[in-house]
């Protein structure tokens, strides 16, 4: 019992449970100011706007009937008849563009908040060594404080670097040559055809 509880503290405490927990609180709190957005401010916006284009009473008006059936006072029983709401479906458009659009804007705000934040990071550590290149330095013999020693080293281990990637990069061209022409392709036996008519010629 004792070991189920600790796996279920280790479980509640994770991060990624509690990030989605808080997610999910304020989806729910960003769902109900959406659709506030939506039905109060937006909605009764293109309701006017389509009432004055179709003069009808806008999205609510926007119901077409496929089927009626009519209560004993005259009036449409919407129970039980069968109808097109285009209302409701342009309201879940809006409600869909809304939604995308301010998450738009979250992502993008978190975005460059993080640029902001790796930039000065950038900044700061620039000219700071990391604990590698403290060990390297301690294994050469370098002195922290002696800055021209220090740079002298890590541009010649940037040299040595670049002459090691150079020298792979030629070995590696040359074993593709080297194969390419053990395996030669159609291309390259066509070449050698033409090459060796022209000899003749």
């Amino acid at each position: 019992m004792k070991k189920f509880f600790g796996e279920f503290k280790k479980f509640i405490t994770r991060g990624n449970v509690l990030d989605m927990a808080v997610g999910v609180i304020v989806g729910g709190a960003f769902t109900g100011i959406v659709n506030g957005l939506s039905n109060f401010i937006l909605k009764p916006i293109i309701n006017w706007l389509l009432s004055l284009i179709l003069g009808r009473e806008g999205l609510k008006g926007a119901i077409y009937f496929l089927h009626e059936v009519y209560n004993a006072d005259g009036t449409i029983n919407l129970a039980n008849s069968i109808y097109i709401d285009l209302g409701s479906f342009i309201n879940a458009i809006i409600n869909f563009f809304l939604i995308a659009f301010v998450l738009f804007l979250i992502v993008r705000t978190i975005n460059r908040i993080k640029e902001s934040n790796e930039k000065i990071k950038a900044g700061m550590n620039k000219g700071k060594l990391t604990k590698e290149q403290k060990k390297e330095l301690k294994l050469a013999g370098i002195k922290r404080t002696d800055k021209e020693a220090v740079k002298e080293y890590f541009d010649r281990q940037a040299q040595v670097k670049a002459e090691a990637e150079a020298e792979a990069k030629r070995i590696a061209d040359e074993k593709a040559l080297a194969d390419r022409l053990a395996n030669p392709t159609t291309e390259d036996l066509l070449k050698q055809i033409k090459e060796l008519l022209e000899k003749k010629v």
